[in-house]
């Protein structure tokens, strides 16, 4: 027990500081790639691996680790690149994302390195839309990719948006669109930002993005100028956790800290699914957690938050 909660206190110091842990690594040739550490459960090199019948060309096979059989998936292959060659000193990552357990073959771990979120910037404008990246560092002078993992996940498993009939509610989504309630969402991932924009739609909320902390806050500052936009408009803020140059948390610690700010309902969206979210969201105050990729666990807390305005402005659903 004390080991875990020793972990919890290690983690859980970053959170709100707009620090974060990467693991790097290569897979073909020298360029460096990054995920968070906050995704890993732990790097073994490569076991024996069972073939699937009808797999996606970028899964290379499945594994058994401690008691549970685990989709091993080529990162290279995954991400437009030539597939690994699995004879050789390979390791896999094992991860957790969105409430499942996954691992990805890799070419080589290199370390853990511990930076600023302002120390990562977005992919240049010139990278296109079909890359697989959602920020770019650099260590020692190289650049380091840091992989879109949410958007390598969604091209072998594509994620249902849709509600079901007892969660959807036709009158809460009408007062939604007919009072013009807003919801500001934060991700850096264009997958994420897509998958949570239409379920959002679905109940008649007007969307507004952004693509990471800073100009989220950049936003609400701006907002603060206009009569009742944040307290007869603005439903909600859901933010991821992982962003460039300001995280999610540091976010959600930014708007308590604004006497204009402070009451506004925060939900942290994220694909970390550990052991430490109750941790780090209790420190930030963030008003509710949920995994990505939920539309009926999102649905039901914008729902119950667009039925309580309702109630606070005296209007029947």
């Amino acid at each position: 027990m004390s080991s875990i909660l020793d972990k919890v206190n290690q983690r859980t110091q970053l959170v709100g500081e707009n620090r974060l842990e990467l693991l790097t690594f290569k897979l073909r040739g020298r360029q460096l790639y990054a995920i968070n550490v906050f995704k890993v459960q732990e790097v073994v090199a490569l076991p024996k691996l069972t073939s699937m019948p009808n797999r996606h060309p970028s899964v290379v096979g499945v594994t058994h680790l401690r008691g549970h059989t685990i989709p091993v998936i080529d990162l290279s292959q995954a991400i437009g690149n030539r597939p690994i060659a699995t004879d050789g000193n390979r390791n896999i990552v094992v991860t957790e994302y969105n409430l499942s357990i996954q691992a990805f073959l890799v070419g080589g771990v290199d370390r853990i390195v511990n930076l600023n979120w302002e120390e990562i910037s977005p992919p240049p404008p010139g990278t296109g839309k079909s890359h697989f990246l959602t920020a770019i560092t650099r260590l020692d002078g190289e650049i380091v990719e840091i992989v879109d993992v949410e958007r390598v996940l969604s091209q072998i498993i594509p994620y249902d948006t849709s509600i079901s009939g007892d969660v959807y509610d036709e009158r809460l989504a009408a007062k939604a669109r007919e009072l013009g309630l807003e919801v500001l969402l934060v991700d850096d991932s264009g997958t994420a930002l897509r998958q949570a924009s239409e379920t959002l739609s679905t109940l008649g909320m007007t969307i507004h993005t952004a693509s990471n902390g800073q100009r989220a806050l950049d936003l609400l500052n701006e907002w603060k100028g206009e009569e009742n936009r944040l307290s007869n408009k603005l439903a909600m803020v859901i933010t991821d956790a992982e962003m460039p140059e300001m995280d999610g948390y540091r976010l959600t610690s930014e708007i308590r800290k604004d006497p204009l700010l402070k009451d506004l309902f925060v939900v942290l969206h994220t694909s970390l699914s550990g052991k430490f979210n109750e941790s780090m969201v209790e420190k930030v105050g963030c008003d509710e957690f949920i995994s990505k990729f939920q539309p009926n666990i999102l649905a039901e807390v914008v729902l119950g938050q667009v039925s309580y305005l309702l109630d606070q402005m005296g209007i029947e659903p």
